[in-house]
């Protein structure tokens, strides 16, 4: 078969999943949680979003929701056909809605397909270890974030510490950069924050790393998953994610540079829902 049948027989595979009838996909609709800005998610991520839609043949468009349950509750509601779920929320949204987890980036720095939690403070704070935050002010990220609540939650308790009893106060900053602006600035003593935008924010001189104490890392954690709606079309997602594993050496938001993406699937976070139970934490009341 020659180079031009096959970019023709392709062309015409994408004009049947278009045209082929008056429920045919028009657009795909991408949720992105909030890990960071809602500004700075899409301004990262233009570039995997446009070659996605270079590689479908299918407009694209990019949706941030304010928080992570946002981004759920537009799955739920059809407004959105797949999405960028950390590896908690996507636990979260398969109790509320059927959707199926396909797609895991590598990112090309560590070349991996995980990441890390972290607790971390200004060594001025003098806390050194995790009996060292007892009374004192703590930043999670959001209650359905897998590195900036529930894996640092369940390390806590491990621990025997308790956040509600334990420490002065407790808010939730809603973004991983928005944690480390927080204790670069002393509103809180401590924070959780994924180790890569740590990372990220010490780059862009949010926080300066030599000023920082980690005072506590998880075990590894499976990538943030790309996730589908279960009631897509067969061929819709055959597409999509053949789109996905075709991208290589592009950003992708929080993430940063990327080898390119691998295949994943809804057991490879069975671990989230083991820690989720440690950290007694009821999924089903977190909606």
């Amino acid at each position: 078969m020659t180079k031009m049948t096959r970019r023709t027989l392709g062309a015409l595979a994408v004009g049947t999943l278009l045209t082929g009838g008056a429920q045919a996909q028009q657009v795909l609709k991408v949720g992105l949680i909030p890990s960071e800005d809602s500004r700075a998610m899409l301004a990262q991520s233009k570039d995997i979003l446009e070659a996605l839609e270079k590689n479908l043949g299918m407009k694209v468009q990019g949706f941030v929701a304010s928080d992570y349950n946002g981004v759920i509750e537009a799955l739920r509601a059809k407004h959105l056909d797949i999405a960028y779920l950390g590896p908690f929320s996507y636990v979260l949204a398969t109790t509320v809605t059927p959707v199926e987890a396909f797609a895991i980036a590598e990112t090309a720095k560590a070349g991996r397909t995980y990441y890390h939690s972290q607790i971390i403070a200004l060594k001025s704070s003098g806390i050194k270890k995790l009996d060292d935050l007892k009374g004192r002010n703590f930043a999670f990220v959001d209650p359905a974030s897998t590195s900036g609540y529930a894996f640092p939650l369940a390390g806590l308790l491990k621990a025997g510490i308790e956040p509600k009893r334990d420490f002065k106060t407790v808010i939730f900053t809603g973004a991983h950069d928005a944690n480390a602006v927080a204790v670069a600035n002393g509103k809180v003593d401590a924070a959780t924050i994924a180790d890569r935008i740590l990372d990220a924010a010490i780059a862009k001189g949010h926080i300066k790393g030599d000023q920082i104490e980690v005072v506590w890392r998880s075990a590894p954690i499976p990538e943030s998953p790309m996730v589908w709606r279960k009631d897509l079309s067969p061929e819709l997602k055959a597409r999509v994610k053949a789109a996905f594993l075709a991208i290589n050496d592009l950003n992708w938001s929080d993430q940063g540079k990327l080898n390119g993406f691998k295949e994943t699937n809804d057991q490879a976070y069975d671990v989230v829902r083991d820690t989720a139970k440690l950290a007694n934490i009821d999924l089903k009341k977190q909606k």
